[in-house]
């Protein structure tokens, strides 16, 4: 690894960390609370490293769900990283064994990094995503541990925890509007969301409103891209 890029990409990760850390505690706490200890909370933010899954992996685990709908369940909370994906294809063309690795660890926050900040001078860009995309990982997978060890030793309440990941969206919600450019596609996202919600209702919106999500965006980018040009 670079350790250029890698100081290059820390100050730029703090506020993840600030974030990660914390909200890996309450998933590890979680997983202890179920019955899981340090061990398999590290193994999943390993393996898995989706938080919004992993909050829903402790309750699935708990009530024993079977794999079908465990796939099923990751698959629609995680859909969203197909948006983030399309977008990154560009950027990741040529970063060659990276590739499969930057891919895998594409959470939110990372994306929001890579896809909105710029590359620092001197940095080749293969290196400084790798940087981003480890160091976020690695403060996840810290505060999964610490929290599995918390949870070991102490006896702590966990109610409540589960939010923290919802609370970790609105904010990143929030940031991204602050940004007047991002301001049309949260609106098509906010509407798309909004409409399914009216015509499916709360238990059965979530699928076609990231479906017309997709669509709406794919049908105005070109649009969206020149008004964000100007901004």
């Amino acid at each position: 690894m670079n350790r250029k890029a890698l100081s290059a990409a820390f100050p730029v990760t703090l506020p993840v960390l600030f974030g990660f850390v914390p909200l890996g505690i309450a998933f590890g706490l979680l997983m202890n609370s179920a019955g899981y200890n340090a061990f398999w909370s590290c193994l999943m933010s390993l393996l898995v490293y989706a938080g919004s899954a992993q909050f829903m992996g402790v309750e699935l685990l708990s009530a024993m769900a079977p794999l079908p709908q465990v796939a099923a369940m990751t698959l629609i909370i995680n859909f969203r990283h197909l948006v983030y994906g399309l977008s990154m294809l560009g950027k990741y063309r040529d970063t060659g064994r990276r590739k499969p690795y930057l891919i895998f660890s594409l959470p939110d926050e990372t994306y929001a990094i890579l896809s909105s900040g710029q590359i620092p001078q001197g940095i080749a860009p293969q290196d400084y995503y790798l940087a981003v995309s480890l160091l976020n990982q690695f403060y996840w997978v810290a505060g999964s541990v610490l929290g599995g060890l918390l949870g070991a030793a102490l006896s702590l309440n966990t109610q409540g925890a589960d939010f923290a990941m919802t609370a970790l969206f609105l904010v990143i919600a929030l940031g991204q509007w602050e940004e007047r450019k991002n301001r049309p596609s949260a609106l098509l996202g906010a509407g798309a969301a909004l409409v399914s919600l009216l015509l499916f209702g709360p238990d059965r919106f979530l699928i076609p409103a990231l479906v017309l999500m997709i669509l709406s965006l794919l049908a105005l980018r070109s649009k969206l891209d020149k008004k964000e040009a100007v901004v």
